[in-house]
């Protein structure tokens, strides 16, 4: 086994259980938490969680297997229900971010209309539409017999052999209306929204910084260091949006585009991907799994608070057993040492 295996296998083991964990504690938010689940957006969130939970516990095995061991991990059949599995969750995962970011637009956007403009309704209809989706170019997949192991990426994924030439035009086509449906389109829709939010967050900013502009030049005894103290709070405000909407939009451009751009790339006949840029493009892919319960749920405080009570609620089932355990050692250290003296 060589450095670069032996690395791509570490990252995609890293990658599997970074992804289980993190994914798994946004659902256990979900359970302990009434007001997490009253909220519209979670519908979006589950949807995006149980499609990386289903990528972590099926494909990247998957990818893991074919890395080691250089061939086919899996049988013909079980090989394409994975590349089925990594068509539709894939583009699931991609469209939930949309539908994300066009309910952070709409409720910067629209805060007044919101309650009527995304409702459970609409939400539960705008997932629908991303398994109908999925399952169209999954079954397309299935049906056309395009699913199988690619020595390219080391997995079971979208692929067509190339003595299969009869084909090749409507594999392209398939291929580029795929990717153009799923990650164009939400990259297009992720730009829209946040730029929109950014936009709408930058005027929040500005009326903000008029008002503490205008008290501090009343209160004239203001101490040199609190006035200071608000100015940078100030600065840090309005650059709390744009990096924020950085992460969103940077960590699909980043996870993502060196896979997109190699699949269609690789189009071209007369160009050859080297198998260990294939297998990185397909770990960065799977690491957007891995980041999206940070990006999306994690770091915000509603999910932390849920988080750190289920955390402090765990230990404090644990303390009485180890007080039991401490006082029964306590317990016997008294009776050696009394033995001790009486000796």
């Amino acid at each position: 086994m060589s450095i670069p295996e032996f690395l791509l296998e570490v990252s995609i083991v890293v990658i599997a259980v970074v992804s289980l964990l993190t994914n798994l504690s946004v659902l256990l938010c979900f359970t302990q938490s009434a007001d997490l689940r009253s909220h519209v957006p979670g519908i979006f969130v589950l949807n995006l969680s149980f499609s990386n939970i289903l990528l972590a516990l099926i494909n990247m095995p998957a990818t893991f297997l074919g890395v080691a061991k250089r061939t086919e991990p899996f049988g013909d059949l079980f090989c394409q229900a994975v590349s089925f599995a990594e068509t539709f969750l894939t583009t699931n995962t991609m469209l939930s971010m949309a539908a994300l970011s066009m309910d952070r637009w709409i409720a910067v956007v629209f805060p007044l209309s919101y309650s009527s403009k995304m409702r459970y309704r609409d939400a539960f209809l705008m997932v629908a539409y991303s398994w109908l989706h999925s399952l169209t170019f999954s079954l397309t997949q299935l049906l056309m017999d395009w699913g199988g192991y690619s020595h390219t990426y080391a997995t079971c994924t979208v692929h067509l052999d190339r003595e299969e030439g009869v084909q090749l035009a409507a594999y392209a086509t398939f291929t580029a209306l795929f990717h153009c449906s799923s990650f164009a389109l939400c990259l297009f829709v992720l730009c829209f929204a946040y730029l929109k939010v950014l936009r709408v967050a930058k005027s929040h900013c500005k009326r903000i910084d008029v008002i503490t502009v205008q008290t501090l030049l009343l209160l004239v005894d203001i101490p040199p260091s609190v006035k200071e103290r608000c100015l940078s709070e100030q600065k840090k405000r309005r650059q709390r949006a744009t990096k924020k909407i950085c992460i969103f939009i940077g960590s699909f451009l980043l996870c993502f585009s060196p896979y997109v751009i190699t699949r269609l790339v690789e189009l071209l006949p007369s160009v050859h991907i080297p198998r260990y840029w294939g297998i990185t493009a397909k770990c960065l892919s799977y690491a957007k799994a891995s980041s999206d319960p940070f990006v999306y749920c994690l770091l915000r405080q509603q999910y932390r608070k849920v988080l750190v009570s289920v955390i402090i609620r765990v230990l404090r089932q644990n303390p009485y057993s180890l007080s039991v355990h401490s006082t029964s050692s306590i317990l016997d250290t008294t009776e050696d040492t009394c033995v001790a003296r009486i000796a």
